[in-house]
């Protein structure tokens, strides 16, 4: 096909009315990509989860494990950044005088991960004139283990990759008086965020839990997605 006809066909096939389409763009590669309307996080369930099916049940060992303390889930963590918050005994409900045996020991297990929106396929003019809708999305599971479990940041970064454009933080507090054990779905859409955005900056915490055995707040489905949408300002 020629460069003309393979604008045609992008221009098609992502419905871009009123996009700008420079013939100074490689049409093919870009078509190639497909850099809208997909997932452009890479491995988004690294525990191999899937949020279409309930939340595992937690296996409650019959002898307790005697080994060191855990913090991190079994996973395959590749194409994240991964680092671990082991957070100090909180002491504080205990009335003075109790006898205790043992306190669970919390920590945070960050993931996160850099996008390139220009190494997806996504070209200049694209983004900084007509912008289009950002899409973040995440489901993390009811663990129960204490009232803030999970935590989200995502940052729209210019050329330089630090300075921030955009950025939303998701912080929810658990509801702990009524036993609930599904997958919560967090999403958010950037719009109307400005010129100059070139990376993603997808970040999220899950609070673990550690008494005798270890217990995690599970996650999947995470996804950065470009819808072909204008941006409302």
């Amino acid at each position: 096909m020629s460069a003309a006809e393979w604008k045609k066909k992008c221009g098609t096939e992502w419905g871009l009315q009123g996009a700008p389409m420079p013939d100074s763009v490689d049409w093919k590669s870009v078509c190639e990509a497909k850099p809208l309307g997909r997932n452009l996080l890479k491995n988004p369930a690294p525990l191999g989860l899937d949020k279409d099916a309930p939340p595992p049940e937690p296996e409650l060992p019959e002898v307790p494990g005697r080994g060191p303390p855990r913090f991190q889930p079994d996973g395959d963590f590749s194409s994240w950044t991964t680092s671990i918050e082991v957070l100090p005994y909180d002491s504080s409900g205990i009335p003075a005088g109790a006898v205790i045996c043992a306190l669970p020991q919390y920590s945070w297990f960050t993931l996160e991960q850099v996008v390139d929106l220009k190494a997806e396929g996504l070209w200049d003019e694209l983004l900084d004139d007509f912008q289009p809708e950002i899409v973040i999305q995440d489901w993390y599971e009811e663990s129960q283990l204490h009232e803030s479990i999970y935590q989200l940041h995502v940052k729209l970064l210019g050329t330089d990759k630090s300075t921030v454009i955009s950025e939303h933080t998701v912080n929810p507090s658990e509801e702990l008086s009524t036993y609930s054990h599904n997958w919560k779905e967090v999403s958010h859409v950037f719009s109307g965020y400005g010129p100059g955005v070139r990376y993603v900056h997808f970040l999220h915490r899950l609070k673990n839990s550690f008494l005798n055995d270890f217990f995690p707040t599970l996650f999947t489905g995470s996804s950065v997605i470009v819808r072909p949408v204008k941006s409302s300002s």
